[in-house]
């Protein structure tokens, strides 16, 4: 019995571990197919379209059934938010992401997704969600992160560098260097695909600010994410008529734009939201935010061996500004979240009264009330700080008289 019971306290403990690296991976993948899909020639409106279709009725089923008995009404003010919130993710956010992602590489997109929790953070101040003062360790460290996690973003889009040969790149890849330099159209797409990555996590950091005021309406998660995902399918498909003329482009067999769409809408729109939320439920956002970084990890692994990828100077050291200055953020989350938890148990109160019909009570007192003079016995112990006193009350003995024998 002990050994099972350890092997099931130590399974309990690293759940948490196991589902935020599975995560990673899983995102990972959706980076790698999708761009892929990019590349032979789909569409990303389009893409967009049948990815938040695919989420849409995997996760309904399951709110439908699991939040049947406590899915509040929809107001015009929560409709609203959700037609929000659908643009801001599945439209602007996806849109400019794959559009970025086509544009550079992999690698790069998960890595300038990291400067979310910063944009956050500034967007959370801003609507004044978030408070910041200067004078403690905590308000500096993630303002300074902030500030790091910008410049290197700032850094991997207008530097590129020499290319960086890894060790493993040389034996998978020998004939790369021999490909022809980088021109300046080139130049030009990455910087515009930048600008596109920039603008796609702008509207991810504003639609956790929006989604955090949604929730205290409607604290039906697994509703709202299909509300939101439906939305945005619908404004997805207006976005793609405008967009898309030719009616060759909806065409989609069973190929690697098939797998795409299925595959980042199922893994990556609703799984991960659901696993992501009960780690957060457990563990806070601290815990979950800090796996983000080994996605770009992966990706530069993965893409190096199945795409044949550069990895640039610019990159490598942008991608190391970002993760220093996304921990510093997190950092400072950590340690307020601990004063936050301190201060709510240093303002219990210090006086516990339970009392009964009996009369009987427990009273928790200073030092300093002393003296008080009753009809009761007082059993008090002390130390430097205070007095505890426990009352009991003296019953009254009634007295009989007995007349004498005559």
């Amino acid at each position: 019995m002990g050994i099972m019971g350890c092997c099931s306290d130590f399974l309990q403990r690293v759940k948490p571990y196991v589902a935020m690296i599975s995560l990673q991976f899983g995102y990972a993948g959706m980076n790698i197919i999708s761009k892929v899909s990019l590349n032979h020639g789909m569409s990303h409106y389009v893409l967009v379209v049948y990815r938040h279709a695919f989420a849409t009725l995997s996760i309904a089923p399951f709110a439908l059934i699991l939040e049947r008995k406590v899915r509040p009404k929809i107001t015009f003010s929560i409709f609203v938010q959700i037609f929000v919130l659908g643009l801001l993710g599945p439209v602007i956010d996806q849109n400019f992401y794959y559009a970025g992602l086509k544009f550079t590489s992999p690698t790069f997109s998960c890595a300038m997704s990291n400067i979310l929790p910063a944009m956050t953070f500034v967007m959370a101040v801003l609507c004044r969600m978030e408070k910041v003062d200067l004078k403690k360790i905590r308000c500096q460290a993630k303002v300074v992160g902030t500030v790091v996690t910008v410049a290197g973003a700032m850094l991997m889009t207008l530097y590129k560098g020499p290319i960086m040969e890894m060790v493993w790149t040389k034996h998978v890849h020998p004939h790369r260097s021999s490909a022809p330099e980088t021109t300046d159209s080139s130049d030009k797409d990455w910087l515009k695909g930048s600008m596109f990555l920039i603008v796609a996590t702008l509207a991810w950091a504003a639609l956790f600010v929006l989604q955090a005021v949604t929730l205290k309406q409607y604290s039906a998660q697994l509703s709202l994410t299909t509300l939101i995902c439906f939305m945005g399918t619908l404004q997805a498909i207006a976005v793609t008529l405008v967009m898309e003329h030719k009616p060759s482009a909806w065409s989609i067999g069973w190929d690697m734009n098939l797998l795409a769409a299925a595959y980042a809408g199922i893994v990556t729109s609703s799984i991960a939201y659901y696993v992501q939320g009960l780690v957060i439920q457990s563990r806070g956002p601290v815990f979950a935010s800090a796996f983000s970084p080994l996605m770009m990890i992966i990706v530069a692994i993965m893409g190096s061996f199945i795409l044949a990828e550069n990895i640039y100077l610019g990159g490598v050291l942008g991608a190391v500004l970002i993760v220093v200055g996304l921990y510093s953020v997190l950092w400072g989350k950590y340690k307020e979240h601990k004063e936050n938890k301190k201060s709510k148990v240093m303002s219990l109160p210090l006086t516990l009264k339970n009392s009964e019909g009996n009369g009987e009570g427990m009273d928790i007192k200073d030092e300093d009330e002393k003296g008080k003079k009753a009809n009761s016995m007082n059993l008090s112990t002390s130390d430097d700080r205070s007095t505890i006193k426990v009352r009991f009350p003296i019953p009254e003995i009634p007295m009989k008289v007995e007349a004498p024998n005559a």
